[in-house]
Formats: structure tokens, sequence, C-alpha cells
């Protein structure tokens, strides 16, 4: 058990003081996927004015402009944010980059899993659709419908592609989110089950590096003890901070509000955040 002591905060205006630069997860701290979180809003541009730089890393498997888009669908202010780097933009201009060096052939079938027939992760990619994984030649795993399907139905989708060793990229590793019926299996969960199938997986996303790299190349490569990564997992955003060297808040809004012990699950996972907060407010 760790001797470490996690503060906690009565809002996230405490930490104006303290850092220069904030990487902000959206879905958990800003908001739910339907509505703005109390106070959220208003945090946001309050970072805003103090002078801050602010950076929204998601884990979403949606490319960064549609997901900017809902924020301000959502209410959220223009302008209060400076830059947006989502795991799907990340992954789109790596397939950009194979396409173009030939790493990856035109026309490569490809059995996409998103939400509500969302193809906003593949588009501009010469990428053929393919709703079977009897022929699909990639697998790209950018969102879930845990709240729609049963994990059986992506079993079944799965299990041709997984056997024939069709390579599979998962854009959201988050293994829980956030549904209007409550929390149910997401992206994460359902890569686990294509490996348990015995096909092989690429994550992109937080905690993995590459996309603190890429948020901290947009806001200008700082001082990294002058940064603050602020979300609401665990397992994503604390141990991800950590891993790339800068200070970690843990929002307990989101997937851990019902936790009842922290303690445990930080032992867990051996990740400890140097903050913790209710709600994605700026003050009480």
């Amino acid at each position: 058990m760790s001797t470490k002591t996690v503060e906690h905060l009565d809002g996230i205006g405490a930490l104006v003081e303290r850092y220069q630069v904030f990487l902000l997860d959206q879905f958990g701290v800003l908001h739910d996927g339907t509505d703005p979180y109390p106070g959220a809003v208003e945090a946001l541009s309050a970072l805003k004015r103090a002078g801050r730089t602010i950076v929204l890393v998601s884990n979403s498997g949606r490319r960064a402009r549609p997901n900017e888009a809902r924020l301000l669908k959502l209410g959220f202010e223009p302008g209060s944010w400076d830059q947006f780097v989502s795991s799907g933009e990340i992954a789109w201009r790596s397939f950009h980059e194979m396409e173009i060096s030939g790493k990856l052939r035109p026309n490569t079938k490809c059995l996409l899993i998103s939400r509500e027939g969302d193809r906003s992760a593949i588009e501009g990619l010469s990428f053929t659709l393919t709703g079977d994984g009897d022929d699909a030649e990639l697998v790209l795993i950018a969102a879930s419908e845990g709240d729609r399907y049963d994990i059986e139905h992506y079993r079944r989708l799965f299990a041709p592609a997984a056997k024939r060793q069709v390579p599979c990229f998962c854009t959201n590793p988050d293994k829980i989110m956030l549904t209007a019926v409550g929390p149910r299996f997401g992206a994460g969960q359902l890569a686990d089950l294509y490996e348990s199938l015995g096909g092989s997986v690429t994550r992109i996303g937080k905690p993995y590096t590459p996309i603190f790299d890429a948020a901290l190349a947009l806001a200008g490569n700082p001082d990294r003890s002058t940064v603050v990564c602020v979300g609401d997992s665990v397992e994503h955003d604390v141990a991800g901070g950590i891993g790339a060297g800068v200070a970690t808040a843990l929002v307990l809004s989101g997937i851990l509000a019902d936790t009842p012990d922290l303690a445990e699950l930080f032992d867990g996972l051996n990740a400890y955040p140097d903050y913790t907060t209710d709600l994605f407010k700026f003050a009480d």
C-alpha cells in the first residue's frame, strides 16, 4: 500500500496557480455524453480566461472536429480550449500515412465498430466497409454499442476475423462508457474480447504514450512540471499522466462516481493521482 497523500480539492481553480497547461478529458469530466456536468462549462471558460493552455485529450474513436462540434452543441463556449486531440484523430493520421507509404492497400475491407453507423473515423481513407468478420481484412473498434447489444453479439462478429488473425485496431481503450441507461462495456472491453478469441490488437489512446506526446506537442512542448492531466479514469488518465511525467487530478463524477474504496483501486492499479475533486467545477 502506498503512503502517498492524495490532496482533495474543492474545485479545479485550486490548480490555476500551480500549473500552466491542462490536459483535460471530456467524457466523465466535462459531460456525460448527453449533458455538461454542473459547473463544467463555467470552469472550462474560467481556466481559459486565467490564461492557461488547454488541450482536450479524449479516448474517442471520432476525429477531433466532430468532438469539438459536440462540445459546442452541449453549450461549451467557443475558444474555451486551445486544441483537441482524440485517439481517433491519431489513428486516422496513422492510417493515412500507411496509405501514402503503401503499407495499407487501397480498398482494404474494414469491419468498423462504431456507434449509430458513424463513419467519421474513416472518412477520407480508402477503406471498403464490410459488416462481416468472415471477409474483413482489418478490424477497427472505434466505439461500443454496449447499451444496444450484448457481448455475445460482438463475439459472433469478431470470431471469424480473430481466427484468421486479422489485425485489429482499438481507437478507444476505455473499458467502461457512460450511456443514457447507465455504464456499459466500452470499446476497450471489445478489444479484450478480440484478443480472447485469438486475435491481436493495437490500442491507440490513453494511457499509451503517443497521444500524450501529441497533446504536449500541441501545447508547445512545455516543461512537464507545469502540466496537469485531469480525467475520470485511474487506468487511463492517471496511469497515462504518470507515464507521461505530468501531475494528475482525478474527477469523481464519471465512471468512479459510485466507487466505495478509491484507495483499493489506486493500490490495485499502482497508480495514485496527485489530486481528486468531486466535480470539474472552478470552486465552491
